[in-house]
């Protein structure tokens, strides 16, 4: 083929992967979707070569073979001697002539902003959060968990849940709806079955998040227990992106502050109110609002700011994504 796009963009999560070709006018070219980046699980060369099926996809229905820039949001690139490691094993490929990778919370909080200014606290499995100033300084933390002091995230708050729920039931804790309401979900009569099947894998461990869920509707429904986790939660989204806006010297300045994650686009009303209400009162000039866009025009976007594309070839890219 022989042709070259102005961008490769790359989304890639746990769970799946998008990638955008885009040319210099901010023509989409082609996209695909892949399955999820897991180098923790598999390696990062594995992890790469299903990385490249996504891109030989796209770029083949794109009519292309490589890119000036490559800009790749992915996830578990939590610290940067892991992104240094991610960008190498990229650049190798020779998709394109630069590359750079970043965490795909950038990806998140670059899609739901006009310019590159602002924070993002994603949760969904975990919890997470980034910053960014179009001079180029950001904030971020490690968000490896409890090792870099997370808490929250679905998996975490599906733990804090049982652990409450637990002791609730054999009198180390007080009284709480959730006792009932976590092994009921399973079709189990008591947190001890539940604790017993999970214990044993008679329950797959993969699916504790599916109590997340549950504990909002607990909460919902009053139970004390259970709205004293989402208001710390609340409290936990609020300290991150309070932090982030610090860093970053736009505490004092209107700034966006964009939600994203399952947990945090759910409409959980307690949860979306706390978080509000300690915004407005720890950080009033931050600007709140949930992110839909999808991450991958996040990472297109980020691409094409590095290569200084004006507003009307962002706008293109942006309207093509919002149609979509």
């Amino acid at each position: 083929m022989g042709l070259t796009a102005s961008v490769l963009a790359i989304d890639a999560g746990n769970s799946k992967t998008d990638v955008a070709v885009v040319a210099a006018d901010g023509e989409v070219l082609a996209t695909a979707r892949g399955d999820g980046f897991r180098p923790p699980a598999v390696g990062v060369t594995a992890a790469v070569d299903a990385l490249a099926d996504t891109v030989t996809r796209a770029y083949t229905a794109a009519g292309v073979d490589s890119a000036v820039h490559v800009s790749a949001c992915l996830a578990n690139a939590d610290l940067p001697v892991e992104e240094e490691q991610l960008a190498a094993a990229l650049h190798a490929r020779a998709w394109g002539t630069s590359v750079d990778v970043r965490n795909d919370t950038f990806a998140i909080l670059r899609a739901g902003v006009a310019d590159p200014r602002g924070v993002a606290v994603v949760c969904g499995a975990g919890i997470n959060c980034v910053g960014m100033r179009p001079d180029g300084r950001t904030a971020r933390f490690p968000a490896l968990g409890r090792l870099s002091g997370d808490w929250g995230g679905g998996w975490g708050l599906a733990e804090e849940a049982i652990w409450h729920a637990a002791r609730a039931e054999d009198g180390r804790g007080g009284p709480t709806s959730l006792t009932d309401a976590l092994p009921s979900h399973f079709g189990l009569p008591s947190m001890y079955a539940l604790i017993e099947a999970l214990h044993l894998e008679h329950i797959s461990p993969s699916r504790r998040h599916e109590l997340t869920p549950v504990l909002f509707r607990t909460a919902r429904d009053g139970d004390p227990v259970a709205r004293t986790i989402v208001d710390r939660l609340a409290q936990e989204v609020v300290s991150m992106a309070t932090v982030a806006l610090t860093r970053l010297d736009l505490l004092e300045e209107e700034t966006p502050v964009l939600l994203g994650g399952g947990v945090l686009t759910a409409g959980h009303e307690q949860l979306d109110d706390g978080v509000r209400e300690l915004l407005a009162a720890r950080a009033p000039k931050a600007v709140p609002s949930v992110v839909r866009e999808r991450p991958v025009l996040g990472a297109a976007l980020l691409g094409l700011d590095r290569l200084g594309a004006d507003a009307d070839v962002q706008g293109r890219v942006r309207r093509h994504f919002d149609a979509g």
